[in-house]
């Protein structure tokens, strides 16, 4: 998979996106991600990429020229199967959408940046909008990497074991429950004797029991979808 990301500001991206999964899963071939600075594309002997809103108002606006440019040179290159803008306008990015996308073989994510972009690049050129949270960021940059590294670790083999992906919080719109490792005994607190009983039929119903509890308890809105759906 391809994965070009665009920036106002590709300098928050690179450090994140060069180290743990997704670090390894560049250096293993599993994924080829490519930072593009605006800045690169646009025609303006100051370098500049944003102006202020037709009508006023404040803050600054992405302008199209740069936005138009590069996305047009990259696709010149290759077909794209989908791209993505980061806007607090956008769906809500979840678990299914990671699924989805990590069975694509090339996509764009442009960062928002500043008030946003020019409404004509999100007509013309954009095919998903997607937001991570209801809050404000300072730029797209963050919910970029967020998606970049939630659709990588799907790739197949970019975790060594496939099934830990599989089994992840949110796959069945369910929380993981709690998870023990050594040592058993610790300041008076034991891992529950089910988990050391070798009987997998008996864990298997214990961790699914204990995932319908914490999602109960924690995350309402997800057990009420889960209930819904089964």
């Amino acid at each position: 998979m391809r994965i070009d990301i665009i920036s106002a500001v590709p300098a928050l991206l690179k450090s994140p996106l060069n180290h743990s999964i997704v670090g390894r899963a560049r250096d293993n071939g599993h994924v080829d991600i490519h930072i593009h600075d605006l800045r690169d594309y646009t025609e303006d002997k100051h370098l500049k990429i944003d102006d202020y809103p037709y009508g006023g108002g404040a803050g600054m606006v992405l302008t199209p020229q740069p936005i138009f440019s590069c996305i047009e040179s990259l696709k010149g290159d290759r077909e794209y199967d989908e791209i993505i803008f980061t806007a607090p306008s956008g769906k809500q990015f979840e678990q299914k959408d990671a699924n989805r996308l990590s069975v694509s073989s090339n996509l764009i994510i442009l960062c928002g940046h500043y008030k946003g972009v020019d409404q004509r690049v999100i007509d013309e050129l954009i095919t998903a909008e997607y937001s991570i949270g209801d809050y404000v960021l300072s730029g797209g940059e963050l919910p970029a990497m967020v998606m970049t590294d939630a659709i990588t670790r799907l790739i197949p083999g970019v975790l060594g074991d496939a099934e830990s992906a599989l089994s992840d919080s949110f796959q069945s719109d369910l929380i993981e429950g709690p998870v023990y490792t050594r040592p058993s005994s610790f300041r008076g607190k034991d891992v529950p004797d089910v988990l050391t009983s070798g009987d997998h039929k008996k864990i298997e119903q214990w961790r699914h029991d204990q995932s319908l509890k914490q999602t109960k308890e924690r995350r309402p809105d997800l057990y009420k979808k889960f209930d819904k759906n089964n």
